[in-house]
């Protein structure tokens, strides 16, 4: 419960207090709010504090926790407020116990609205701090867009003009589709989406986030602004707005505030109209080296020993957004030096690391793995980075450059590191230059992180899946953990991801079973009797430390079982 009025400081008296403002910054703001009459924490944000440091102070010094009610809002008490009031101040309920009624606001001590909902609603009022981006959610999700239909309802017509009429893009920035593709775009970014899904459906147009590798419905818009927002997509991506029978790709460079990001547009004809998937990459996801990684101990040594080498190949493996990429790029700045031309040849470039020369297919122009990689080896290389190696022409090259003095780094989809070696023999590789190239392969699953602010510790049943899967007897002693939701994670439980790999390292017996043309499974074995962690039980190994959940683990890793 929020402390009794009398009892309450100003906000700027209480920035000031916790040190995240000046005096002199305080009296700057208060300055703006005379001219413009906004509220003093919507101009300090301006530039003074960022909004997480309005709403941690505020939850510290008041002692009222944070709520999202975009995630548990009270929708039976949704009608208490008028919708014009909502928007105005803010202001959300999200509970009622008696003859008070607690309410979720971006400024829990604005008193003008704090008075102004007790006279609407006849209620005492308790205020509980909640992010701005939050309460926009949770408006978002219960008055829907009835205005954006309205206006869209004009703006195809005017829409189709421009565009018939070779009008400059620029003309429509005040248009409302522009405002909702920023809009969808701005909310990816701040929940760290990877993907944007924009699925036409029979009642309107589902936009979906791909966090932490799951989807989740972010929004449904009015039917009528399916062609529009396609359109708008198109038109920033330079696709062809006429053609809707065929796929297109292209792509979208963006700044947003600080942050330089790339998305990658990509369209598909359905039978209800053309779906658009954008693959958002932030710029500002540094990759530092391998401990962002989190090997264990042993798998760890492992790759290590592996980045040391001066020459040979080694390989990552795993399926579509396993985090292949991620981990190369950690490779390659982890042996970044003065001493070394590292050159890479990707499809796409995702991020730029300093000091390494990296160059993106172009195969319009004919340049593809083959031929960039043909042209690297003119550039007197140490270390050469392929995105991926999908034929038996690159697989070729990146052999001959691994057996003549150079450390080649690449990827393959393959179920688990042993599976990459059959793989290579079965694109026409000899087995005896697979077995004398190939240092090792890593093969990993992305799983998602267990958030560690509502995480609990339980024991399993008897009789439990997780028992049947770790291979545990009923009595056996084991302690795992799971989450129960909280605001942090968005009551998902879950917060970021978490890599779990197996590390293979080709020892003489292996390069023996190679060379005699062995199956994956052969390999495996003689793996396991040489001290193989699977991927498995790395997931374990981690679930039981408290990193994920055993129910993601058997989610990832469950048909790599035995």
């Amino acid at each position: 419960m929020p402390p009794p009025k009398q009892s309450r400081k100003l906000l700027g008296d209480i920035l000031i207090e916790n040190r995240i403002i000046t005096q002199e910054q305080l009296n700057d703001a208060l300055k703006i709010q005379q001219h413009t009459g906004d509220r003093l924490g919507e101009i300090l944000k301006l530039g003074f504090v960022t909004e997480r440091d309005l709403t941690n102070m505020l939850e510290a010094q008041l002692g009222i926790p944070q709520v999202a009610p975009g995630y548990w809002m009270n929708l039976e008490l949704m009608n208490l407020i008028p919708e014009h009031i909502v928007r105005r101040y803010k202001a959300l309920p999200v509970s009622k116990e008696g003859n008070t009624l607690t309410v979720a606001l971006v400024d829990p001590l604005n008193l003008v609205a704090i008075d102004d909902l007790r006279l609407i609603t006849g209620l005492e009022i308790d205020t509980v701090p909640a992010s701005e981006r939050d309460i926009e959610y949770a408006l978002q999700k219960f008055y829907g867009m009835p205005e954006l239909e309205r206006e869209l309802q004009d703006f195809e017509v005017v829409e189709n003009q421009a565009l018939h009429l070779e009008q400059p893009d620029d003309m429509m920035d005040e248009a409302p589709i522009v405002r909702l593709v920023n809009s969808i775009i701005m909310q990816a970014i701040n929940d760290k989406a990877s993907d944007i899904h924009i699925e036409p459906s029979e009642n309107g147009v589902k936009v979906r986030y791909r966090i932490d590798g799951v989807l989740r419905e972010g929004m449904v818009l009015p039917k009528q602004s399916r062609a529009s927002l396609t359109s708008r997509f198109k038109i920033l991506s330079q696709l062809n707005i006429a053609e809707k029978r065929v796929p297109q790709d292209g792509r979208i460079k963006i700044k947003y505030g600080e942050r330089e990001l790339d998305l990658r547009i990509s369209t598909m004809p359905t039978v209800l109209g053309e779906k658009v998937v954008i693959r958002v990459l932030d710029q500002a996801n540094q990759v530092t080296g391998i401990e962002q990684l989190e090997f264990s101990q042993e798998n760890k040594k492992k790759f290590q020993k592996l980045l040391n080498t001066s020459y040979g190949m080694f390989l990552i493996t795993g399926p579509t957004g396993s985090g292949k990429t991620t981990t190369l790029y950690s490779a390659l700045a982890q042996i970044n030096d003065m001493k070394r031309n590292i050159v890479t040849i990707e499809d796409p470039v995702e991020y730029m690391l300093e000091g390494i020369s990296q160059t993106q297919i172009n195969p319009k122009a004919g340049l593809t793995f083959a031929t960039g990689l043909r042209a690297i080896l003119r550039q007197d290389p140490d270390i050469i980075m392929i995105g991926e190696i999908r034929d038996k022409e690159t697989a070729e090259i990146a052999i001959r450059a691994a057996t003549t003095g150079h450390l080649v780094l690449s990827t393959l989809h393959t179920n688990d590191a042993s599976g990459a070696l059959t793989r290579l023999m079965d694109m026409g590789i000899e087995p005896f230059l697979v077995s004398s190239s190939v240092l090792g392969v890593v093969a990993q699953r992305l799983t998602r992180r267990i958030c560690q602010h509502c995480l609990l510790e339980y024991t399993p049943a008897p009789d439990s899946p997780e028992r049947i899967f770790m291979g545990l007897g009923a009595n056996a002693p084991v302690r795992l953990y799971r989450s129960q939701g909280c605001q942090v994670c968005n009551n998902t439980g879950y917060r970021g991801r978490i890599a779990i790999q197996e590390v293979l390292t080709l020892t003489r017996e292996i390069r023996k079973l190679v060379n005699e043309k062995a199956s994956s499974d052969e390999i495996k074995r003689q793996a396991l009797q040489q001290g193989l962690v699977t991927l498995k039980e790395d997931g374990i190994a981690k679930a039981m430390e408290g990193l994920t959940t055993i129910s993601e683990v058997m989610r990832v890793a469950y048909s790599d079982e035995d």
